[in-house]
């Protein structure tokens, strides 16, 4: 880059030029001394006044440029324009010109007018050193460069000329070419000067960048020499590990400045260690990234990188809050979110990892689930924020009386702890025992006492014959037995519950193979008027007859069907077979089918209702539908809309089993309902217990004052039919003293006999 033209030149540069003019002012001094004396010499010598008055010349020239030079020092070189740089720079260079102008024309008067050798050489000799010191002096300006020599060599070359001397023309002409070297040195002066300021510019911006982003990057960056000595490191490097001012750091070995960190900061002796250790890790060509736990919940990765001289590059972030993150992520995935216990998963973990710490340990484990009795009338009674305090609850008393021993959450209401290792089997089953005894009783949650009871069951086994799979099975047919024996009960598991259970899949298995081949029967309970003297309904009852256990008990296979979601097909089949069969019957008789609790969750029964009526050509009115308590329990609402969608197409709906819940008495005022079903329970002993029977007519007479039709369940005896006529508690009966469940075909023949046996009695009364 060559500044040929000033205009080109940035202004702070050429100011620096032109600045360079009126510098070296020791060297002026020098010059106008040697000036003067080689002048003054020459008069002497010579006797010519001319060189006396180009002494004073010089003098006064000498004092000018000082001036000059004065006023310019004084000058606000930041307020300077390039139009203002320039006139100094003329300023400048006219000042010079004169002193060279001088020295030109006592060399060239010397030549031409005095002829003196001594005069000649002292003045030419003084000329050509002032000419040379120009390219040192005047670099930083093309005109004062060209100017001065100019000056210079014209007076000489004119003089030497009109000399008319044929050998001092030839030299005279040779300064031509001293000219133009002298120029071009001083222009290759100003030109490499002028690159290397533009260079030293462009190094200084990028350094500043550098420094720049180094130093505001979100990252801690130290580069090692070979040696491990600090090179380079920025702020915050020193700011993650509180090291001091990166300045004070240069050149200092890395692991004494991370030792001296340990010392007097919040780093712990080991972690220095820690540090370099990653750099050697890169030196082998090893795991180049590593995290790092410091105190105060600090947390740094850092990452290294091999430079190609041995050095290094050592880079580092605060990713405290990705670890907290992760952190907190894990819990979740762990950890129950409401009671804080470990979830299913995790509670294996935590299992297997006490079984890996204790590989050659022996004595007994001991596995324990728990069930929350009838928790789920806790959300229906207090709602689910109540329940979910409850749960926390007890699950804070589980894990204190459990001690050391690992607790944890399966599902909803169950929970599951693992007993370690203890001397013996019966030790061990006194614990468990103490814990579950411990865990229930009274609880005070939001302003409530609630009467806690949790079933449990559990297997106590030898640690080599661990596996948590085959436990939790263990443990869950105990607790299965535990329930079906006593509420709040607790049973060990014993081997013979394994067969039950093998006995019980294969039952799954063999009625879903039945209810996939239709292979179910139905029987029918007629439901008489109170006197006996018509069938006004039959309920549908499914049958199982088992190829080699033979007749399996409904309340058997029904709950199985239920736990296994396949009570929805029962219903289907019992439905369309109801219908199909009651269409051959007397046109009075109705047909009663149980809906489950399953049937009710969605609308799909809604579809089934119609397709089964359309089907068979049954009307409407002659189906009734039977719901008990339970269909209630999960979603009222969406269930009150589905039975009155039902009764709206003149289907007859029954609530079943009532007074056997908690709040059955709501349900007749809530619900589309036209008959209630008294469950058998409020019979039995009537002709006993006077309290029981009291307790059967009011309940019968709150649901005749809300128009409902009463249908008593269960009566077996006559004494029974008696009391209940007597009192006229029921519209229908249904029970063994009438009717068992008939098949279908004796429907019709009940129903002719009655109707005989009705014609007789008119006849003989007419009679």
């Amino acid at each position: 880059m060559k500044p040929h033209n000033p205009n080109r030149v940035p202004t702070d540069v050429y100011l620096s030029f032109v600045s360079s003019l009126s510098g070296n002012r020791m060297t002026l001094l020098a010059g106008v001394i040697v000036h003067v004396a080689t002048f003054l010499a020459v008069a002497a010598k010579t006797q010519s006044l001319v060189y006396v008055l180009l002494s004073a010349a010089a003098l006064l020239v000498f004092c000018i440029r000082m001036v000059i030079f004065r006023r310019f020092d004084r000058v606000d070189k930041a307020k300077l324009s390039r139009v203002g740089i320039e006139r100094w720079e003329r300023i400048l260079v006219a000042a010079a010109a004169c002193t060279t102008a001088i020295l030109g024309i006592g060399s060239g008067y010397a030549i031409f007018v005095v002829r003196d050798s001594f005069a000649e050489l002292a003045c030419i000799s003084v000329t050509m050193a002032t000419m040379v010191s120009v390219v040192g002096r005047n670099y930083g300006s093309r005109l004062a460069v060209d100017l001065q020599t100019f000056s210079c060599c014209l007076p000489m070359i004119v003089c030497s000329l009109m000399a008319l001397d044929f050998y001092r023309g030839i030299l005279s002409i040779f300064l031509i070419p001293f000219w133009l070297t002298t120029r071009a040195m001083a222009n290759g002066v100003r030109e490499f000067l002028y690159e290397n300021v533009i260079a030293h510019r462009q190094i200084s911006l990028i350094a500043d960048r550098f420094d720049t982003a180094l130093n505001n990057m979100p990252h801690g960056l130290v580069m090692v020499d070979p040696s491990n000595r600090i090179q380079v490191i920025n702020r915050k490097a020193c700011e993650l590990l509180k090291i001091g001012d990166p300045d004070r750091l240069k050149d200092r070995d890395l692991g004494a400045v991370l030792r001296y960190g340990a010392r007097y900061s919040f780093m712990d002796a080991s972690q220095p260690e820690l540090i370099l250790r990653q750099l050697t890790q890169v030196a082998e060509e090893g795991l180049s990234r590593t995290l790092i736990h410091f105190p105060e919940s600090l947390s740094l990765e850092f990452s290294a990188k091999r430079r190609a001289d041995g050095g290094a590059v050592l880079i580092f972030e605060d990713v405290s809050s990705r670890v907290k993150a992760e952190q907190k992520i894990l819990h979740m995935v762990r950890f129950d979110a409401l009671t804080g216990l470990p979830n299913r998963e995790y509670f294996g973990h935590l299992v297997q990892e006490y079984l890996d710490r204790h590989p050659k340990r022996r004595g007994p484990l001991g596995f324990m689930v728990l069930d929350i009795d009838e928790f789920k009338h806790v959300n229906d009674m207090r709602g689910h924020i109540t329940g979910d305090h409850l749960l926390c609850a007890i699950a804070a008393r589980v894990k204190v009386e459990a001690g050391n021993a690992i607790v944890g959450r399966l599902m909803g209401d169950q929970f599951v702890i693992f007993f370690p290792h203890t001397k013996s089997s019966e030790a061990l089953d006194a614990e468990i025992r103490r814990v579950h005894t411990a865990i229930q009783g009274n609880y005070d949650v939001d302003e409530v006492t609630f009467l806690v009871s949790l079933s449990a069951g559990y297997a106590v086994l030898e640690s080599n014959a661990f596996a948590m799979e085959e436990w939790s099975i263990k443990a869950d047919l105990a607790l299965f037995e535990s329930k079906s024996r006593l509420r709040g009960g607790i049973t060990g598991f014993e081997h013979e519950m394994d067969g039950r259970y093998i006995e019980q899949q294969k039952l799954k298995a063999d009625l879903r193979e039945a209810v996939a081949a239709d292979a179910l029967s139905v029987a029918f309970q007629p439901m008489f008027k109170a006197d006996g003297t018509r069938i006004e309904c039959a309920e549908a009852l499914a049958r199982w007859v088992h190829p080699e256990k033979g007749a399996i008990p409904p309340d058997v296979f029904i709950g199985l069907a239920e736990e296994m979601g396949i009570i929805s097909d029962i219903t289907r089949f019992i439905l369309f077979k109801a219908c199909i069969e009651c269409v051959t019957w007397p046109d009075h008789i109705a047909i009663s089918v149980n809906l489950s609790a399953r049937d009710l969750r969605d609308n799909d029964i809604l579809a089934v209702v119609s397709e089964a009526l359309s089907t068979s050509g049954l009307k409407a009115s002659r189906l009734h539908l039977e719901i008990t308590e339970s269909c209630l329990i999960d979603e009222p609402a969406a269930v009150r809309a589905i039975l009155a969608e039902l009764r709206s197409h003149g289907i007859t709906i029954a609530i079943d089993d009532f007074g056997t819940g908690f709040s059955s008495l709501s349900y007749l005022d809530t619900l589309p309902l036209d008959i209630v079903k008294i469950d058998r329970s409020f019979v039995r002993n009537i002709a006993e217990d006077t309290r029981r029977l009291k307790l059967l007519r009011g309940t019968v007479n709150l649901a005749r004052e809300l128009g409902l039709k009463i249908v008593i369940e269960g009566v077996e005896t006559l004494e029974q039919l008696a009391l209940l006529n007597k009192h006229r508690s029921a519209d229908l009966v249904q029970g063994y003293v009438f009717s068992a469940p008939v098949p279908s075909k004796e429907i019709g023949i009940l129903s002719q006999a009655l109707s005989r046996r009705a014609a007789q009695r008119r006849r003989s009364k007419v009679a």
